[in-house]
Formats: C-alpha cells, sequence, structure tokens
C-alpha cells in the first residue's frame, strides 16, 4: 500500500530565520470580488457601493475596502502556513493609500521575531507583511503575530 504526499506544507518554525523573505503569488481584484465581499460584510458606504456622482466622493474610481484587501494578503499568504498554522493571535494594521478594482497585489512577508514558548512542538513568529500593487506602490501594511507548528 503506498502512502499518501501532502501536496502543500508550509513553514515550520524552525525553518525560518529572522530577516528571511518571500513574496507571494499574485491575485487581480475584479468588479465581482468587490461586490460580492460588500455584499457578504454589509460595507454599504457609499464609497463601496454608489456608483452615482463619484466626483463628489473623496476618492474617484472603484476603490475596494481596506478590510478586502487585507482578506486577500491573507488568502494569498495561506501556502506559506499551509498544515503548519495553528492560530493567528493579533495584529496592527495601516492603510498606506487606496486599492482600486483592476489592481494586481502581491504580498512580501519579511519574518521580523520568532520566540520560542513553553510547548516544544510549537513556536511564535511574527511577520512584517506588506501589500504591493501593480505599480510596485504599498498599500496596506500589517505585522501578525502567529503560532506555528514546529518540526518534532
Amino acid at each position: 500500500m503506498s502512502s499518501r504526499k501532502e501536496l502543500m506544507h508550509g513553514f515550520y518554525w524552525d525553518e525560518l530565520q529572522i530577516g528571511d523573505s518571500f513574496v507571494t503569488q499574485k491575485r487581480t481584484i475584479t468588479e465581482t470580488d468587490l461586490v460580492t465581499f460588500c455584499n457578504l460584510n454589509w460595507f454599504t458606504e457609499d464609497l463601496f457601493v454608489d456608483l452615482s456622482n463619484r466626483e463628489a466622493l473623496a476618492i474617484s474610481g472603484r476603490v475596494v475596502p481596506g478590510a478586502l484587501v487585507y482578506s486577500f494578503a491573507e488568502g494569498l499568504i495561506v501556502p506559506s502556513i499551509q498544515n503548519t498554522g495553528l492560530a493567528f493571535l493579533e495584529t496592527s494594521m495601516s492603510v498606506k493609500g487606496p486599492t482600486f478594482v483592476g489592481d494586481t497585489l502581491q504580498v512580501e512577508v519579511d519574518v521580523i521575531e520568532l520566540k520560542s514558548t513553553s510547548k516544544p512542538e510549537r513556536g511564535l513568529i511574527r511577520t512584517r507583511n506588506r501589500v504591493f500593487n501593480q505599480k510596485g506602490i504599498v498599500t496596506l501594511e500589517y505585522d501578525p503575530l502567529r503560532l506555528l507548528k514546529r518540526r518534532v
């Protein structure tokens, strides 16, 4: 009988060092993404749902909520913690600029903190995650603290 192999596996805590860095795949935000996200989460702010009189709003164009950008960034990061991520503990976040329908996002992840825990099978990791658009402009930055598996 053959053994089953995993198709995807993220980093273990002990495979990483402070200063390690990686970039994710890319993802383009579509109009459907915006409409679905706003409907699902009740984001009814005119900025996101009213297409009339766009000139009167602070940002013209089809801007998307920072929460959508954050959600997509986390989705792009998932392969790096697939089957090794145990918990998302906290983060601080800063929206650096607008993101629009049609923007293509990519996340640059830098390991900035590693701490052992009292349990030898897991450790804490903090990363600095910067979300870039297709022009290389940072639109969102956050620094999550996560609990990861260690190789035992």
